[in-house]
């Protein structure tokens, strides 16, 4: 829903201090209206005295003269007209009725107008009513760029459909350049919103609809735009659609570019997305040059065995697609001189199950950290049959930092005493995310069945790491392991 109550509450102070709207807070962020929402209702006692009273608000000025104390300060209000920083501290006000008069107050305010959004989801009925009358009328006139983001976070509130759908209603009787800033708006809920509404009302043509599913990165702006433009495109657009989603830098705009391909009577062009650096877009081009007769397979066989260049993406797409006896296409790459092609042949040695770990776990000393990482991952299954002392060496200090991490990891998931003991070991380490991963590793650490109950070194390691435990969940621990606390 949005909103924190402690920066609520310093704003309505300020505001009650005297302080203006726009300078107590950020009148263009929707959370700093939730936030003094709130921050209104949790005034202490001796703060509440700063609050409007509703003989104030329904005569439109601080009519009364009246003083208190405000953290050890007298402080005296003079008789002034009720200004937008006091109206919006009532329209919050904890009393139904100072709200529902404030709200009849804000008409013709447009700075005030998104506290009448809130109110719209007052649970008050007589509030709740009036603030949508205020709304409906003054909303075609507002500033819905602003707005937007305010209406979609309040519509997550109880009753708060009335606004969303005031706004829905409103862009879609607007004119299109009413609506065009809320498409490339910086909240995603707003984009997403929008172009909902752009696609139902037809205001963007298939070429714009691509460049936007190419352009955004929310995917379910990508993903409604990329199909809709897919959909909607005719023999003349193809080429302006598919462009921009083929050259996409997002893996699921290009897949779905690619699968576009077949639709436009291209599918030889999507031989060329076979060596994709995403394992999502190559299983679509060979989905779609399957469908136009060619087997990619032999493909594959042939870029790997290339005396020149390998394309980085055909080794894992070998993998993919290929069987256990291609396993031997793929290891004289694994020493290749170019990184991306050695991280594909493990990848592709991984998907054909055909990792030999003494074979491979030399590339945690990889100098790409890629390729450690994608060697670290195929060697996890079979982790419990490195040797251990090997691993642990490459936790020191001196090595990579990759190598360091991608060594702990196959530590780590052997658990029982190595797992502890490899943890344990990088607790104060200088390195920021190994020191993190360590603590995560002792802290979820349980005694497997293959450590000796009461065993001494457990002891000791659990002993090093009580500052990581109350004192309940470590005693808890060392008796699930045998230890006497």
């Amino acid at each position: 829903m949005g909103g924190d109550d402690r920066t609520g509450v310093a704003a309505a102070v300020r505001l009650g201090e005297g302080v203006a709207l726009g300078e107590a807070l950020d009148v263009h962020d929707p959370d700093s209206w939730l936030s003094l929402d709130l921050g209104v209702r949790y005034l202490r006692p001796h703060q509440r005295e700063l609050l409007p009273t509703r003989a104030e608000v329904i005569d439109g000025q601080a009519s009364r003269s009246a003083s208190w104390s405000l953290k050890g300060f007298a402080v005296r209000r003079q008789a002034r007209e009720l200004d937008d920083a006091r109206l919006a501290m009532a329209l919050c006000h904890p009393d139904g009725r100072v709200r529902e008069a404030a709200v009849g107050k804000a008409v013709g305010r447009p700075a005030l107008l998104p506290l009448v959004v809130v109110r719209c989801t007052d649970w008050a009925a007589p509030v709740r009513e009036r603030a949508r009358e205020v709304l409906r009328a003054g909303l075609d006139c507002a500033d819905t760029t602003g707005l937007a983001a305010l209406v979609l976070k309040a519509g997550r509130r109880d009753r708060g459909e009335f606004a969303v759908g005031l706004l829905r209603e409103l862009l879609c009787r607007a004119p299109h350049g009413r609506l065009v800033p809320l498409l490339t708006d910086r909240d995603r809920d707003v984009r997403r919103f929008a172009h909902r509404i752009a696609v139902a009302e037809r205001r963007l043509s298939p070429a714009e609809l691509a460049r936007t599913a190419a352009r955004d990165n929310d995917t379910v702006v990508q993903k409604l735009c990329a199909d809709v433009a897919l959909a909607g495109a005719s023999e003349a657009d193809y080429d302006e659609v598919l462009v921009p989603l083929l050259g996409s830098r997002n893996p699921w705009v290009r897949s779905a570019g690619v699968t576009g391909l077949r639709r436009a009577g291209q599918a030889g062009r999507a031989r060329e997305f076979l060596v994709d650096r995403s394992s999502l877009v190559r299983a679509c081009a060979r989905y779609v040059v399957r469908q136009d007769g060619v087997d990619p397979l032999p493909r594959y066989r042939d870029w790997c065995t290339r005396a020149g260049e390998v394309p980085p993406g055909a080794p894992a797409g070998l993998g993919e697609c290929g069987v256990r006896a291609d396993a031997e296409l793929l290891w004289p790459l694994v020493t290749h001189p170019v990184g991306a092609v050695r991280v594909g042949a493990v990848a592709g040695l991984r998907a054909l199950d055909a990792v030999e770990a003494e074979r491979l776990r030399v590339l945690l000393d990889d100098p790409a950290p890629a390729v450690a990482r994608e060697a670290a991952t195929a060697l996890a299954p079979s982790a419990g049959r490195l040797d251990t002392d090997w691993l642990l060496d490459r936790l020191a200090p001196d090595r990579p930092r990759h190598t360091r991490l991608a060594a702990f990891r196959l530590l780590d998931v052997q658990g029982g005493v190595i797992q502890l003991r490899s943890a344990v070991a990088l607790l104060n380490d200088s390195d920021d995310k190994l020191r993190r991963w360590a603590e995560q590793s002792v802290q979820r650490w349980q005694p497997s069945a293959d450590v000796p109950r009461g065993d001494a070194e457990v002891a000791e390691l659990l002993g090093r790491c009580e500052h990581l435990f109350s004192t309940y969940v470590m005693d808890r621990r060392k008796w699930a392991a045998g230890i006497r606390s």
